[in-house]
């Protein structure tokens, strides 16, 4: 039987079975072992691989039976439907019914709550606010912790609640950590950092089976706004090869940053699609920008909710990656209208865990560059000095963002007949 590999005890065999469970995925098979042996791991995989199901079997094997003094197990997840969601499963799989499992979530009656967990808990399941607040409240007892669980952390590192789920584990005075995560980052790794010893880095891809033709782009991974703001206008500085070019923003607010930072180095040359305020420099048709001889930037909010006729424009840009994966996936899409269109992406860290959702749903990865010589990078590690150091080496009156132009990125074609450009893009 295939979900014998996982070597699980007869009874939770059985509940998988019930459960529908054909067999194991591919995260439960890499990690099951080394969750019974007591190793900490960062298992990192797409929605849908298992993860969930992975760390529930994990602790029902560990625990095997209920009515301790205090709870063994603490699991963190980023929202109460997530709650709710893990609960479920739980209730799905365990048929211990010895084994007690508390939810904490911050819209639930603290005092209930605390009741609840000192009246007889094993396994706790809560968002890190909560948790915290109870345990300051004396009503969390962490001495008898085994297991420490971190589920859709990069989620709960987007929601800012690290400092409760770093205060949390450093009270705990030894138990196995578990993080869960579709991501790894540098914000990831700040946090687990400070209590995790020696984990096991452990990671499934699972593209969708259908791959989408797409047009050719690449992806800039980059460590804040402002350092997005600085590759922008140093791409864009080059008007010879970003002649028309629409930049997406999430929102109308965002669009008129962007266009303030902007306009201070190219003038007349950037506006905005339906401008907040009535004195910025303005389109309300795609079809004007397109025929402009002096506008060669387009800001654009998804917020507005429109689809735009792209046809025809050379560059898409996404200063922001969209929060819904279709919004950015419909654009990116190849036609015959748009196939020789170049898309350009920006992720931070935070938006990492869209990107990934996008590439599952596409089949396929988005290719990442090096960021080009001369950006200035505002923060981060070695490698962001290095750029700043690039930077401040030229001075040049146009700005941190406008450097000029290195022998490397000299061009050897000409886009004047919209052909697509061969840009020389260094992939990682």
């Amino acid at each position: 039987m295939l979900l014998d590999k996982l070597k699980l005890s007869k009874p939770l065999i059985r509940s998988m079975t019930d459960a529908g469970f054909l067999g194991p995925k591919e995260i439960q098979l890499k990690t099951m072992s080394r969750i019974l042996g007591g190793q900490d791991i960062i298992a990192v995989g797409p929605e849908g691989s298992g993860k969930t199901t992975n760390y529930v079997l994990g602790v029902l094997m560990r625990l095997k039976y209920g009515f301790e003094e205090a709870p063994r197990a603490l699991i963190l997840v980023p929202d109460k439907d997530r709650i709710m969601e893990v609960v479920e499963r739980f209730e799905l799989l365990n048929r211990n019914n010895t084994i007690r499992i508390v939810p904490l979530y911050p819209d639930g009656n603290m005092e209930t709550q605390i009741n609840a967990v000192t009246d007889g808990s094993d396994i706790i399941i809560a968002t890190p606010d909560r948790a915290r607040a109870v345990y300051l409240k004396l009503g969390l007892n962490l001495n008898k912790i085994i297991m420490f669980i971190v589920d859709d952390a990069a989620e709960i590192i987007k929601k800012g609640m690290q400092l409760p789920v770093a205060e949390l584990a450093r009270s705990i005075v030894k138990c196995q950590h578990l993080i869960f995560t579709e991501v790894v980052h540098d914000k990831l790794h700040l946090l687990i950092d400070q209590f995790m010893n020696q984990p096991a880095l452990i990671e499934v891809s699972e593209l969708g089976e259908q791959k989408l033709e797409i047009l050719e782009q690449v992806l800039y991974h980059v460590p804040d706004y402002k350092s997005k703001l600085n590759l922008l206008g140093r791409l864009l500085g080059d008007a010879e090869i970003f002649n028309k070019v629409i930049v997406f923003v999430n929102t109308r607010l965002t669009a008129e940053k962007v266009f303030k930072s902007l306009f201070k180095h190219l003038d007349k040359e950037v506006s905005v699609y339906k401008p907040l305020f009535f004195d910025h420099p303005g389109f309300d048709s795609i079809n004007d920008f397109k025929e402009s001889d002096e506008t060669r930037v387009l800001i654009v909010a998804d917020d507005l909710k429109e689809n735009l006729d792209l046809n025809g424009i050379p560059f898409i840009l996404h200063f922001e990656i969209p929060a819904e994966k279709e919004t950015f996936i419909g654009r990116i899409v190849k036609g015959d209208d748009n196939a020789d269109t170049f898309a350009i992406s920006f992720s931070t860290d935070i938006e990492l865990v869209t990107v990934k959702k996008i590439e599952q749903a596409i089949g396929q990865k988005l290719p990442v560059a090096e960021l080009p010589e001369g950006v200035t990078i505002t923060k981060g590690s070695d490698k962001a000095k290095k750029s700043n150091a690039q930077a401040s080496d030229e001075s040049e009156l146009t700005g941190a963002a406008f450097h000029e132009k290195k022998a490397g990125n000299n061009k050897d074609y000409n886009y004047s007949s919209r052909e697509k450009a061969k840009m020389k893009f260094k992939y990682r």
